[in-house]
């Protein structure tokens, strides 16, 4: 049966779905919290971040908190992150899979990261530094900005597209 027949089934309005609550019960955290820390860490290893750096993207736990997690999560252990902590492991893996898309090289990804952008949104500084911020809306703005580039939305075109001339009728040949 349908959402919206469910919804006028039970009288409720139409408007936006809101989320299962048991997306966030300590079962399904805890069941995505090892796995998700080892990508974290596989793909922070690759970033080059440094552990000041890896626990300001986690939202700053402390040096002791963040050293039993990551010791637990390599030993197989099982762990429960809170849904702050794996809403930015999300973010993470999310930015990390859009660069994967738009660029041809895992280091030509991470150049992207690490270099200046004149965006309005970076300000001139690299987007590492909003991934690195401490806050959680840092990573949402790259992942987000990655995702409409991944969508059609404007990023400076690489040295493949930026001498590319848009088609016009002329070019439209119907046989």
């Amino acid at each position: 049966m349908p959402r919206s027949a469910i919804r006028a089934k039970l009288g409720v309005e139409p408007g936006p779905a809101r989320l299962d609550p048991e997306r966030f019960a300590p079962a399904n955290r805890r069941r995505l919290s090892a796995p998700g820390l080892r990508t974290f860490l596989a793909i922070a290893d690759l970033w080059g971040l440094n552990e000041e750096q890896r626990r300001l993207v986690l939202g700053l736990p402390s040096r002791s908190t963040y050293q039993n997690w990551v010791k637990a999560a390599r030993e197989h252990r099982d762990i429960t992150l809170d849904v702050d902590v794996l809403t930015r492991i999300s973010a993470v893996l999310g930015i990390h899979q859009a660069l994967g898309v738009l660029y041809g090289s895992e280091q030509d990804g991470i150049a992207w990261l690490r270099g200046p952008h004149r965006t309005t949104v970076f300000g001139g500084r690299p987007p590492m530094d909003l991934v690195t911020s401490g806050t959680q809306d840092g990573l949402l703005i790259v992942r987000r900005f990655l995702d409409a580039a991944r969508g059609g939305s404007y990023m400076a075109p690489n040295e493949i597209d930026a001498g590319f001339q848009p088609y016009t009728d002329a070019d439209i040949v119907v046989s």
